[in-house]
């Protein structure tokens, strides 16, 4: 059950990470997390894969030339329970801050877009995986699953989290709201790919994807975003070419209130920084007072949606024989949301 009597401080970091370098991320992290427990802050949120950063020469050449950068990427990203992991516990439990944080999981040889909450006690309280990669994601990612739309308990509320375009897929943002999010982490990478050429990948869209998200889900919205800094330049771009594709830059960090306000000032697209914010849960009555589209601004009689929140496959089945039959998909598990 949610409580709208909570009141709290909340951070969103805008930042360039350390780039294939795992140690030196979470040194960053650290960092980070100290100045917004110093700032006040209760939880802080920051950018998609931060860890060990995105992997921008997916974007940028081809599957020849990014072969360079596979094993070191992978060398670098995260697993689950390790002691780099358990580092970050140890992190989130000597400042007395929530982590809300991305990461390139690797799970066996197989990458996966993570994001994980850690509370001030150092307990991990959910992992997921992005459910679709976005485009050119999907030749060095694998898929999430029905578990990874997930809505968790934490000391500062109901808290979810997704990754960019995760944010322009309807039906996975009807099954966030459903579990009645208070607190939303919408994580992303950084705007400045192109140069703007490509519209729907700049900082118009994709903050207006935030913004749209608190409204729509009557959330506050906590948006960290990674910049494009001369280390990124130099490890990615060998051309001035890639440099035009790849420039300086890219940081819209934004905080959001469940009426679509803002809630703190911008940084410049190429500085390094926290976002900070008062958040107080009541504003949340106040929002779905005028639309609830999981409550009375609903139509269960004309929409449903059919959420299948299995997790995941086992890894080895003793005999064929004790691998789960698929279930039949029906018409009904096709259609969308209330």
């Amino acid at each position: 059950m949610p409580d709208y009597r909570k009141s709290f401080r909340a951070a969103a970091v805008q930042a360039e990470p350390v780039w294939n370098d795992l140690d030196g991320g979470i040194d960053k992290l650290e960092a980070f997390a100290r100045d917004a427990r110093d700032g006040g802050a209760e939880i802080v949120a920051f950018p998609e894969v931060w860890l060990p950063g995105y992997p921008w020469f997916l974007w940028l050449d081809s599957v020849a030339w990014q072969s360079q950068f596979v094993v070191p990427y992978a060398a670098n990203s995260l697993e689950i329970g390790s002691p780099e992991w358990q580092r970050l516990e140890s992190v989130a439990r000597s400042l007395g801050i929530s982590l809300a944080f991305g990461f390139s999981e690797r799970s066996g040889g197989s990458l996966y877009m993570g994001q994980a909450v850690i509370d001030a006690d150092g307990r991990t309280l959910s992992t997921r995986r992005k459910l679709k990669p976005t485009h050119v994601e999907r030749t060095q990612f694998g898929d999430g699953d029905g578990s990874d739309v997930v809505v968790v308990d934490t000391p500062v509320g109901r808290v979810g989290s997704l990754n960019c375009w995760e944010h322009l897929q309807p039906l996975t943002k009807y099954a966030m709201f459903s579990q009645d999010e208070q607190l939303h982490v919408a994580a992303w990478p950084s705007f400045s790919i192109f140069g703007g050429a490509v519209n729907a990948l700049g900082p118009e869209v994709n903050v207006g994807a935030s913004r749209q998200y608190a409204v729509e889900g009557q959330t506050f919205v906590l948006a960290p975003c990674a910049t494009v800094g001369p280390a990124a330049q130099e490890l990615f771009a060998d051309t001035d070419a890639k440099r035009a594709m790849l420039p300086l830059g890219g940081g819209y960090a934004r905080i959001f209130g469940p009426d679509g306000s803002s809630l703190a000032d911008p940084l410049a697209p190429d500085e390094e920084g926290i976002l900070f914010a008062d958040i107080d849960y009541s504003a949340i009555l106040a929002a779905k007072n005028a639309a609830d589209p999981v409550g009375h601004y609903s139509r269960p009689d004309v929409f449903t949606l059919h959420h299948r929140d299995t997790g995941r496959l086992p890894k080895v089945a003793a005999s064929a024989r004790d691998i789960p039959a698929a279930e039949p998909v029906v018409a009904d598990d096709l259609v969308s949301a209330e």
